[in-house]
């Protein structure tokens, strides 16, 4: 359960990776299969829940891909079984301090490091067929923190400081409302976020990722400094291809409807 290659998003070689928020273990299967680095399930403010989390979980198994689960807030019960049930990492949003930080490590890691509670029977372990001698040497997943706010941005140099921190993921949706609802600080613009968010990662040798609608900004961004991309999500592309679909059947009526009465 536990994947060798965790150390790609570690790194700062770019990971493509997409959103998964419609629940479906059949679209978790199937974006599995397609060749991304990592899928994102999202229990924050998609339609998976956490009943069915487990079921994606078992759907990509196999596979090369790594799951990352976003949490809708640092609660260490749910983080727990998300990791118990072979979550490879967790991404927790709207982290604005060091100390919010520090509580998501503490859920993640086992003593000493943290206080996360064991169980040798849990699913990560084969539920209990593949045991670890030392539960300390294991991989130790990936935590991303979500940089979503303008305080998040102020304390970004903090919050990368934080041991066992990996990466710094920007929302941009949140990020942008927040900058418009507050007003933006000199420097703090939305590029401005953008630029300090990098350089804070950087500064401690951390990662830092965001959330793209096409490979084409992923490629843009990547000139700005940021390493992974998650790029668009399953709901977002039924959305378009349906709106597509309608839209060529109206214009295809349309045509036809012309042909019929010789306009």
């Amino acid at each position: 359960m536990i994947k060798p290659s965790l150390s790609c998003l570690r790194s700062p070689r770019p990971s493509i990776g997409t959103w998964l928020s419609v629940g479906s273990p059949v679209i978790a299967e199937l974006a599995a299969e397609c060749g991304f680095d990592w899928l994102l399930f999202d229990l924050e403010h998609g339609s998976l829940s956490e009943s069915a989390l487990l079921t994606n979980l078992q759907a990509i198994k196999g596979t090369d891909v790594l799951a990352v689960v976003r949490v809708g807030a640092p609660y260490p019960d749910l983080i727990l079984r998300a990791l118990d049930w072979g979550a490879a990492g967790i991404m927790v949003p709207q982290i604005e301090s060091a100390a919010e930080a520090e509580a998501c490590v503490q859920a993640m890691h086992y003593p000493p490091r943290g206080r996360r509670g064991l169980s040798q029977s849990a699913r990560v372990y084969g539920y209990g067929v593949r045991l670890a001698e030392d539960f300390n040497q294991i991989s130790k997943p990936i935590l991303m923190v979500q940089i979503e706010t303008l305080e998040g941005v102020r304390q970004a140099d903090k919050i990368a400081a934080v041991d066992n921190v990996d990466m710094l993921f920007v929302g941009p949706r949140d990020l942008a409302f927040d900058i418009e609802a507050r007003g933006a600080e000199p420097g703090l613009d939305y590029d401005g976020c953008l630029k300090r968010v990098v350089e804070a990662a950087e500064e401690q040798q951390k990662q830092t990722g965001i959330l793209v609608r096409t490979v084409a900004e992923a490629a843009r961004l990547h000139q700005v400094g940021f390493t992974h991309f998650a790029v668009d999500g399953d709901l977002s592309i039924l959305r378009t291809h349906y709106l597509q679909m309608i839209e060529q059947a109206k214009l295809q009526a349309e045509f036809s409807s012309a042909v019929a009465s010789g306009a």
